[in-house]
């Protein structure tokens, strides 16, 4: 490639350099120890060196110099990792310029000309490519050409950052460069003769994580299913981990159904993701997180600057974040101070929350205009002046903190308001803590009639969702008085149908009814509409679609605080299985449905405070207080039952427990954890996602989950692939359906998972046997294959009897699996695709001859025959199960003698049925007319097994053990070059 001029003393230069093409103007030299003195010492050296320096263009192996006669300073023009490309180079200077420059009369002038040729040569090269946007793109480009040359993956794949670093093999470190594209992380070394390529798809990373393996050393481990790896001796550890941390979750995200889990749309085109991008979009998520703010705001500007705080009578240092519509300002110190302007109110110079303004201009055409609770208060027998008598303290404590710290959205958040959230929320004053807190109120100020639109619209519309919606809501919060009548009923039906109009990438899932309850418990109709909003879309993003992505990633984290706070539990407790089933109910509905209620609202108290947070954090008080307990449970069943009984004894909840949520501090530092899970890394073990298909194989329940590896992967190479390597954004994925079930392969995607995986290949005959068994397994013929089906063919290839074997081979030999059977064999399909009853074995022992031995053999399967659905076989298609049969014995140590068995087989087979064909063609006693002379010679799947079973050889063959574990392992070794495109290492780290 064309470089940036750059001088370069010759003298020294030569020690290094050995001069292969020159003439007047130019050099073309080969750095020693590359191309013939490779096995040199010095060549291992000088590799060695190139290796760990890598500096600039200087440790390509080839370069061309500018020179001048007679001057000992050159200019390194043009480098490259390739005899052919720098020849190329070396060319296109002899064509063009060498000529030209013999008219200069000035060696400077000629200097200066070249220089300017070569720079506009890279302009020209720059412009419209992807490395103008990175900070240096003279070095990005360098790395981006080494990547592309290094690891051999498809034009597409985009190249994001590069880092010097370590990999660690044991105690041996490799020095080398690491690089993070968009759908890959790849590591290069080249030291001491020895070079390692390692390409790891980000799709198969369940765990990044930060680890310190020594006192002086701090790693970033990466771990697959199969294997860990430890880098390290970076620059910026935590830089390198943000990337990796964002990349690996881009990428996965991008698989999933992006209608539930959706990305934004800077992200969509790989092509478009820089380490500049990253960044922002890092800095964006943190502040969106931070102050809960609407997903489709843009962060303009960020400044430090200093805020006036009138209750602490003094300046705080800290962060001002600009977006779209707000104006947020973090303290320095963290929790000191927070505050969240709306532009829209600086604009109008309003000086009173969001929250108070025209409340009844607002909620005008809502049916109840007031909170259920404040209804059914009122209404009861007994009520006194006040609705709350006993909240009256805590009203004062309140109204104190108003005047001091300022009311509505933009008051001034600080330690003291987490206190008097611990102390409790006064029930007059909890909607409009929860719609401050929240930030539901400006985003209800600024759309005034939506929720009423919505009300309109939706009336009477009737859909999957509404139908949804209607079963579950006699299910909301049943025990409650105040859902015990149907004006509360009609209220919640209003807000979730609405809701569900309002978002129908998202419609109605489980656990919102509950929600939207306790909302309308102390919120009118359209509050509780834009409270439910702020929590399914910004306080629990990807919560609530069909696959409740965001909450099984964070009962990932709480698995991982259980191990990090309570590790004596963890200890006891290995599996934390069943504490992930009972805990998914906890994060969805925030404890409402599985504790007191009086103790529940006060969990949503903390919960809008402070975010999931605070759902962690009560989680873990209760394991804690009930570790015995889980410890000495003896099974799954008596875990749940624990945990479903454990802390729900309809006791409040103690207040201790309470200063726990309310605890300043986030259990999941931002950006990004210590730990990352990728999203794909969901939790629940393999074993128990796989457990529908258990029942039907034979497979252990390992090599099951490495199968569904294999099977997955392959889906997602197809993702990101094209056959030509460009990218293919179909999916054969449904998340709706069983987790074993919701990825399927089309046709060309099984032809190369059974070319890894099939006990026999057929040689030139392989891919017809495969389309046949594609067609066989295709039972619902969309074109698309499931996990399920595969994992069955397989287990008959690999665990059943010789008699099974058969019969699968039998089946891919009639239709479907055959589609260019003669017309007239068409009509004999009777029952193909019933499963038959095995029928007795007919064995037979010797040598049969003759005909006699053809109606002996016919005799004998008369009975067998009636209970054998199959069509029959053809000659054609007997023909062509014979021919599968003999490509199945190549390169087997008994060939020679299976193949005569075969042929005697065939002979036999043959003879059956000429000698049911005449037998046919002759008139009964009845004198009815059978067939005609000319009528189809047919055979019988049972005539064939019994004819196999005459020669022990083929029945030693199909009977023979097959090892599945380590086909299973080398078709992951080969589906892993055959996606880097690259060769298998032969020495070094290797390949995951």
């Amino acid at each position: 490639m064309w470089l940036e001029p750059e001088e370069v003393l010759l003298k020294t230069a030569l020690k290094l350099w050995v001069t292969e093409r020159s003439n007047r103007f130019f050099l073309l030299q080969r750095r020693r120890g590359h191309g013939h003195s490779g096995g040199t010492f010095t060549g291992l050296l000088v590799g060695a060196l190139d290796t760990m320096l890598d500096s600039n263009a200087r440790v390509a192996p080839y370069r061309i110099l500018l020179q001048t006669p007679g001057s000992q300073v050159s200019w390194v023009i043009a480098s490259g990792a390739a005899a052919e490309e720098i020849n190329r180079h070396w060319d296109w200077l002899v064509q063009n310029l060498l000529q030209l420059l013999s008219v200069f009369e000035n060696e400077e002038d000629v200097a200066s000309f070249v220089k300017g040729k070569v720079k506009g040569l890279i302009a020209e090269e720059l412009g419209g490519k992807r490395t103008v946007q990175e900070d240096d793109p003279e070095k990005f480009r360098e790395a981006l050409l080494k990547f592309e040359l290094r690891f051999g993956l498809p034009p597409s794949e985009k190249l994001v950052a590069h880092y010097s670093c370590c990999c660690w093999k044991g105690r041996v470190p490799r020095q080398g460069w690491l690089y993070l594209s968009t759908n890959h992380m790849a590591f290069y070394s080249f030291l001491l003769g020895k070079e390692v390529k390692m390409v790891i798809p980000w799709v198969e990373v369940t765990r990044l994580e930060r680890v310190s393996t020594t006192p002086l050393r701090d790693t970033i481990r990466v771990t697959t299913r199969r294997r860990q790896r430890d880098f390290s001796m970076f620059l910026s550890l935590e830089e390198v981990f943000s990337t990796m941390v964002q990349l690996a979750n881009i990428a996965l995200r991008r698989l999933l159904d992006n209608d539930g889990f959706e990305l934004d749309q800077v992200l969509q085109q790989p092509g478009d993701i820089t380490k500049r991008v990253l960044e922002q979009q890092a800095l964006k998520e943190y502040v969106l997180a931070q102050f809960w703010l609407p997903r489709q705001e843009s962060l303009q500007d960020v400044a430090t600057c200093l805020l006036w705080t009138p209750h602490a009578r003094c300046h705080t240092p800290g962060t001002l974040y600009t977006t779209d519509s707000y104006l947020c300002f973090a303290s320095k110190e963290e929790g000191l101070c927070t505050l969240l302007v709306p532009l829209a109110e600086v604009c109008m110079g309003q000086c009173g929350g969001a929250a108070e303004t025209d409340a009844s201009e607002q909620s005008a055409h809502v049916v109840n205009a007031e909170a259920l609770m404040s209804v059914f208060h009122s209404s009861s027998p007994g009520a006194h002046r006040s609705p709350f008598p006993k909240e009256e303290a805590k009203v004062r404590s309140w109204e104190d903190h108003f005047s001091e710290y300022g009311r509505g959205v933009h008051m001034f958040r600080t330690e003291k308001a987490w206190k008097l959230v611990a102390m409790g929320i006064p029930e007059t004053l909890r909607g409009e803590l929860w719609l401050t807190f929240s930030g539901a109120a400006v985003e209800m100020a600024a759309h005034r009639d939506h929720y009423g639109s919505l009300l309109r619209n939706s009336m009477g519309v009737s859909s999957l969702a509404t139908e949804e919606i209607e079963r579950d809501l006699h299910r909301s919060l049943p025990d409650h008085p105040a859902f015990q009548n149907e004006a509360a009923i009609a209220a919640l039906r209003r807000v979730l149908t609405a809701y569900a109009h309002h978002n129908p990438e998202i419609g109605y899932c489980q656990s919102m009814n509950i929600l939207a309850s306790v909302m309308l418990l102390y919120t009118r109709e359209e509050e509780a509409f834009w409270l439910l909003v702020a929590v399914c879309e910004r306080m629990l993003p990807d919560y609530f679609n069909r696959r409740v992505i965001g909450a099984q990633v964070d009962q990932s984290v709480f698995e991982e605080l259980i191990r990090e706070r309570l590790s004596e539990l963890a200890e006891r407790v290995p599996d934390l299985c069943p504490l992930s089933s009972v805990s998914l109910s906890w994060f969805l509905t925030l404890f409402v449905s599985a504790m007191p209620f009086s103790s529940a609202v006060r969990v949503v108290d903390c919960f809008f405070l402070h975010g999931v947070t605070a759902v962690l954090r009560l989680g873990l008080a209760v394991l804690d207080a009930n570790a015995d307990a889980l410890a000495g449970s003896t099974d799954d069943g008596q875990a749940l039952m624990v945990l479903n009984r454990c802390a729900w004894d309809r006791t409040p909840l103690p207040a201790c427990v309470i200063y726990l949520l309310a605890e300043r501090g986030d259990l999941r530092t931002h950006p990004c954890p210590p730990q990352c899970q990728p999203v794909l890394a969901l939790p629940r073990p393999l074993a128990l996602q796989l457990r529908v298909v258990t029942p039907d194989v034979s497979i252990s329940p390992e090599d099951l989950g490495d199968l569904y590896d294999l099977f997955k992967t392959e889906h997602f190479i197809r993702l990101y692939w094209g056959v030509e390597g460009s990218y293919r954004p179909q999916r054969h994925h449904d998340p709706s359906w069983p987790y074993a079930e919701q990825y399927r392969l089309d046709r060309s995607q099984f032809l190369s998972l059974y070319g890894l995986l099939a006990p026999w290949l057929c040689g030139p005959h392989t891919d017809t046997v495969a389309r046949r068994t594609f067609a066989l397994l295709d039972q619902d013929q969309d074109l698309l294959v499931g996990f399920r089906e595969f994992a069955v063919w397989l287990d008959k290839l690999y665990a059943e009897d010789l008699n099974e074997k058969i019969r699968l081979l039998y089946r891919l030999h009639i239709p479907p699996g055959e589609k260019n059977s003669s017309p007239s064999r068409l009509c004999k399909l009777r029952s193909w695709w019933t499963d038959p009853p095995a029928p007795p074995y007919v064995y037979w022992s010797g040598e049969r001859r003759g005909l006699r031995a053809c109606e002996l053999l016919l005799g004998c399967l008369e009975v067998n025959a009636q209970v054998w659905p199959f069509a029959l076989f053809c000659q054609w298609e007997f023909i062509q199960f014979c021919k599968t049969l003999y490509s199945m014995l190549e390169g087997d140590s008994n060939e020679n003698e299976l193949s005569q068995a075969i042929a005697t087989v065939t002979s036999l087979v043959l003879r059956i049925g000429e000698v049911d064909h005449r037998s046919r063609c002759t008139e009964d006693d009845s004198g009815a007319k059978g067939p005609e002379p000319d009528s189809e010679w047919t055979v019988s799947f049972a005539q064939i097994m019994a004819s196999l079973l005459t020669e022990q050889a083929l029945v030693t063959f199909f009977e023979t053990p097959m090892d599945l574990r380590a086909k299973i392992a080398s078709a992951r070794v080969k589906q892993y070059h055959e996606r880097v495109s690259s060769p298998v290492p032969q020495q070094g780290v290797g390949s995951d």
